[in-house]
C-alpha cells in the first residue's frame, strides 16, 4: 500500500489574499485590542488598523489640560508588535470635538489666532507622540457639504477656510513621515467629488504635502450608484495622490432616505420596525444580496488595484458595528465580512478574486 501525505491547509487569510494588491484594515476600539478572540481575527486577516474613536478628540484631548494617551499606546503597541500599520484618525473635525475648543469659558467664540494655536498644540501634541510610529493621518475629516461647499463647521466660521491648510501644515511639521490624507463620507456624489479634487489641487499648488484621499464607504444594497465610486476613484488617482476605501460597510436595513445617508453621526430617528426588519437573524436572500454587492464593489476596486492603496472596513465584526444603532437606536444590521458570530462570511473569500460577469 502507497503512504499517501496530507497536507495541512493552511487558514484563509484577506491580507494574504489581497497581497500585492493593497492593504486591508479594520476600525478597532479597545475591546478588540483587549480580546483574545478578536486578535486572532485582526492578527489573522488585516495588517493596517484605525482607531474608530480613541484618537478623536473628545476621547484623546477632553479638557483643556488633559490628553488621555492609555488606550491609543495600546492599540500602536498592539499594532507594532504585530507588524501592522495604523492610520490615525482623526485630528480636526467638526464633530466628537468638545466645546471649550471654540468657546471661551463665557462662551465667547475663541478668535482665529486662538484656535490655531489651539489646533498646532494639538496636532503637535497628538501627531508628535506617534511620530515614526504612525503610518498616516487622517488629518481633516468630513469638512465639505454635499454641493461641494466647504462645511460651515466652527473651524472654518471662526478660522476661514484655510483652517485645512494650517492642519495639514501643522501635521507635517509634527510628524514629516506620515502620510496625511483627507477623508469624508459621500465622495461618490460629482459635485462633493469636484470640491475635494479642488481642495487637493490647491494644497498642492501651494506645496502643502498631501498624500491621498479616503472615500468614507458607508453603503447599503442599492445605494450609491457603484459607477460614481468607480469615476470617483478614477478622478481622485488623477491628481497623484494615494486612494483609499475607508470605513467600508453596506447596510443590508432599509433607510428613510436613501440619498441622504451619509455618515451624519448626530443624526438620531427614533426606532421603526419598518426599519428594522432583521431583528432574529438575516433571511438568505438579503444575504445574497449582500454578497452579491460586495462582490460588485470589489470587482471595481481589483480592477483599481494599481490606484488603491488601502481598503478599511468600520467595525470587525456585525456585533460591534456602528450601523446597529445608527440613525435608529436599536437595530440590528449585518454590514461587514464577520458576523454577530464573528465568523467569516462565506461570500468573504471569493472578494480577493471578484471579477465582473
Amino acid at each position: 500500500m502507497s503512504e499517501q501525505k496530507s497536507e495541512v491547509e493552511s487558514p484563509f487569510s484577506l491580507k494574504q489574499a489581497f497581497e500585492g494588491k493593497f492593504v486591508i484594515g479594520a476600525a478597532v476600539n479597545e475591546h478588540h485590542i483587549s480580546s483574545e478572540a478578536d486578535n486572532l481575527l485582526l492578527t489573522q486577516h488585516y495588517n493596517t488598523l484605525t482607531p474608530e474613536n480613541m484618537m478623536k478628540w473628545e476621547e484623546i484631548h477632553p479638557t483643556p489640560t488633559q490628553f488621555s494617551f492609555a488606550r491609543p499606546d495600546d492599540l500602536v503597541s498592539f499594532a507594532e508588535l504585530n507588524n501592522m500599520q495604523v492610520v490615525g484618525h482623526t485630528l480636526v473635525w467638526h464633530s466628537q470635538t468638545p466645546d471649550w475648543v471654540f468657546h471661551r469659558e463665557d462662551g465667547s467664540r475663541k478668535s482665529r489666532e486662538e484656535l490655531l494655536l489651539l489646533m498646532k498644540n494639538h496636532i503637535d501634541t497628538v501627531a508628535g507622540r506617534y511620530k515614526n510610529r504612525l503610518y498616516g493621518w487622517d488629518v481633516v475629516n468630513e469638512a465639505f457639504n454635499e454641493d461641494g461647499s466647504l462645511r460651515q463647521s466652527l473651524w472654518y466660521e471662526i478660522i476661514g477656510e484655510d483652517f485645512i491648510e494650517k492642519a495639514f501644515e501643522y501635521a507635517h511639521e509634527a510628524a514629516p513621515k506620515a502620510k496625511l490624507y483627507y477623508n469624508d463620507y459621500n465622495l461618490f456624489k460629482p459635485a462633493k467629488r469636484e470640491g475635494v479634487v479642488s481642495l487637493v489641487k490647491r494644497l498642492q499648488s501651494k506645496g502643502i504635502k498631501i498624500d491621498g484621499v479616503g472615500m468614507q464607504a458607508h453603503y447599503s444594497l442599492e445605494h450609491p450608484d457603484l459607477k460614481e465610486v468607480e469615476d470617483s476613484i478614477k478622478a481622485f488617482s488623477l491628481l497623484g495622490v494615494d486612494v483609499m476605501l475607508t470605513e467600508l460597510d453596506i447596510s443590508v436595513l432599509p433607510f428613510p432616505d436613501e440619498n441622504n445617508m451619509g455618515a451624519d453621526v448626530g443624526l438620531s430617528i427614533a426606532l421603526q420596525d419598518e426599519f428594522n426588519p432583521y431583528s432574529d437573524s438575516l433571511p438568505s436572500n438579503i444575504q445574497k444580496e449582500l454578497a452579491n454587492r460586495y462582490q460588485s464593489l470589489f470587482a471595481i476596486v481589483n480592477r483599481h488595484s494599481d490606484k488603491i492603496s488601502r481598503v478599511t472596513f468600520w467595525g470587525l465584526h456585525d456585533g460591534h458595528s456602528w450601523r446597529n444603532d445608527w440613525p435608529m437606536p436599536g437595530r440590528k444590521d449585518y454590514p461587514l465580512l464577520f458576523g454577530h458570530d464573528k465568523g467569516l462570511k462565506d461570500f468573504a473569500r471569493q472578494l480577493p478574486f471578484a471579477e465582473d460577469k
